[in-house]
């Protein structure tokens, strides 16, 4: 099934001077641009191509993969404002946007978000937020003490990092705990230190029972 917003890998149907068209399945047939055509690509052939609208609202194919995808988290920067909204640089010729409904604060020209991109469900347009609290689940966490999981590093705050681990919950990194600088928008592997009964979920980088090795002093 050919997902919107996803990389898929789609067949060639067809040749036409302005490239090829491929079978985008129940999303009918999905034009590639001559100017991404792979050089030697035949009928019958594989590709590996994103789908998205461009800008005059109609389905396409890209070669390019772009910074982010659908049901995804990213670190983006704003490269317009206009009177939809914010425009983000995701790697494709037409911008993602962030409607002004979808944004926890404004968002300001050349700066970068933390942002969620999905599907917007009237339009199926793809688009962002930076209200990332409505993407997140809401039960109470099954994580076990120990399991590592992956972080996406959101914000610093008085007590330390936010991050959320694996596109699921909140979590906090402990300044303190933490011996090497990180950067918003980082991904990086994290363990799962207690899970509180509030279900707020404390983290480490270091492996459980492992001791942290301190490069400035040599010690252990």
């Amino acid at each position: 099934m050919s997902q919107i917003g996803r990389m898929n890998t789609l067949y060639v149907l067809r040749e036409v001077d302005f490239g090829v068209y491929l079978d985008g399945e129940e999303l009918g047939d999905i034009l590639l641009p001559k100017r991404e055509v792979p050089p030697g690509t035949q009928i019958d052939d594989p590709l590996e191509v994103f789908i998205y609208f461009d800008s005059s609202d109609t389905i396409i194919a890209s070669t390019k993969k772009p910074k982010t995808q659908v049901n995804e988290l990213a670190y983006l920067q704003v490269v317009d404002n206009n009177d939809m909204g914010s425009f983000l640089d995701w790697g494709l010729s037409k911008d993602l946007l962030v409607h002004f409904s979808e944004q926890k604060h404004q968002l300001l020209k050349n700066r970068h978000y933390a942002v969620h991109t999905y599907l917007y469900n009237v339009s199926q347009r793809i688009v962002a937020s930076t209200k990332l609290d409505k993407f997140l689940l809401k039960d109470l966490p099954s994580y076990n003490p120990g399991e590592k999981v992956e972080l996406f590093i959101v914000s610093l705050t008085d007590l330390g990092y936010k991050a959320i681990i694996e596109n699921e919950y909140w979590g906090l990194l402990f300044k303190d705990e933490v011996f090497r600088p990180l950067e918003q928008g980082q991904r990086l592997e994290g363990y799962i230190k207690q899970v509180r009964p509030d279900g707020k979920i404390d983290l480490s980088l270091q492996e459980p029972g492992r001791k942290h090795y301190d490069a400035a002093t040599q010690k252990i």
